[in-house]
């Protein structure tokens, strides 16, 4: 029996690329939201999703209505079709703006999201910090993240 060769030919790893760069291309796939556009969004129905850690959480407050999932849960939590989903993830059409503390790691799990097919998945430019300086609501960081 002789083996066959792969008619594709070897796979040749991708050039490393650094954060920066991995962040652009990401952000290229979709149009982030300022605060006040997350704040409108938020009122229309989209789903703020806050996935600070604890200790951000308690020390800066809350965004009242926000859903709080920590980020290690994100993609097992609004996938709307995970066993695991939370009882906002009610489809791929939903709108979601994802909320780090200062709008780094929210990209990459929007991109994250949107290779899940949750296509209207964006973050917060700027992040929380962004969202309390232009003064919108905040509430005491007490809450327990939605299990």
């Amino acid at each position: 029996m002789s083996a066959q060769a792969d008619p594709s030919g070897p796979v040749t790893p991708a050039a490393p690329v650094g954060i920066d760069e991995l962040l652009e291309r990401v952000r290229a796939g979709y149009t982030r939201v300022d605060a006040q556009e997350a704040y409108a969004a938020s009122a229309a129905g989209a789903l703020l999703v806050d996935i600070r850690y604890q200790a951000l959480r308690e020390r800066d407050g809350l965004i009242p209505g926000a859903l709080v999932v920590e980020r290690n849960e994100l993609e097992w939590r609004l996938d709307p079709t995970g066993s695991h989903r939370a009882a906002e993830a009610t489809g791929h059409d939903l709108q979601v703006v994802v909320i780090c503390n200062e709008g780094y790691a929210s990209s990459l799990a929007a991109a994250s999201l949107h290779a899940l097919g949750l296509h209207r998945a964006t973050d917060l430019t700027g992040g929380f910090q962004a969202w309390k300086s232009a003064g919108l609501p905040v509430v005491p960081g007490t809450a327990p993240p939605h299990g």
